[in-house]
């Protein structure tokens, strides 16, 4: 799944486990990183028009 590069609106659902960096109105990174599980939905975001990115899988032992 190609999730790296795209962007997700609070309320949607979390495609995979991960830590997602909250993304300003004008598309520029915050400081601010969320942990979010995979089928859970995005929180609300603080101010309107903020999205998340994809910054860092959860790694997984098999």
């Amino acid at each position: 799944m190609a999730t790296k590069n795209k962007t997700f609106k609070p309320g949607q659902k979390v495609p995979v486990s991960a830590q997602y960096a909250k993304i300003g109105p004008s598309r520029h990174k915050t400081k601010k990183e969320i942990t979010s599980v995979k089928g859970k939905k995005f929180p609300p975001a603080p101010k309107a028009g903020m999205k998340y990115k994809l910054t860092d899988r959860t790694k997984h032992k098999k």
